[in-house]
């Protein structure tokens, strides 16, 4: 079946300790989410549990990226998480001995089936 896309949101996730991707990740789902309300469900017949979400990460080290944990950021729908190299990590300061910045781009895409 056919999908038609309804929504793009961007955001970015920053580990400023820890090099976690995962954590990284996570807050970049969230800062991409966090100022969406999708409320036009009803107009268009479908519910919440009817989305399809796919959600891009873009990381340094994307084999470190737990997609499991990054999709339970998301409450609604049919979750795939991607992971692709991408994103940024800032070397540490020259005092600190390996603790760069890590930073992880999401694209989440929401899509419905076409009717």
């Amino acid at each position: 079946m056919t999908r038609v896309r309804c929504v793009t949101e961007m955001g970015m996730g920053v580990d400023v300790h820890g090099r976690d991707a995962t954590k990284a990740a996570k807050r970049a789902v969230s800062d991409a989410i966090r100022h969406s309300s999708l409320g036009f469900f009803r107009m268009i017949g479908k519910t919440a549990n009817d989305m399809f979400v796919d959600v891009t990460i873009g990381v340094p080290n994307p084999e470190a990226v737990d997609k499991d944990a990054v999709a339970k950021e998301l409450p609604y729908g049919t979750v795939t998480v991607t992971a692709v190299k991408g994103g940024l990590e800032i070397p540490s300061a020259m005092e600190v001995a390996n603790d760069p910045i890590l930073i992880a781009n999401a694209a989440v895409i929401v899509s419905f089936d076409k009717d």
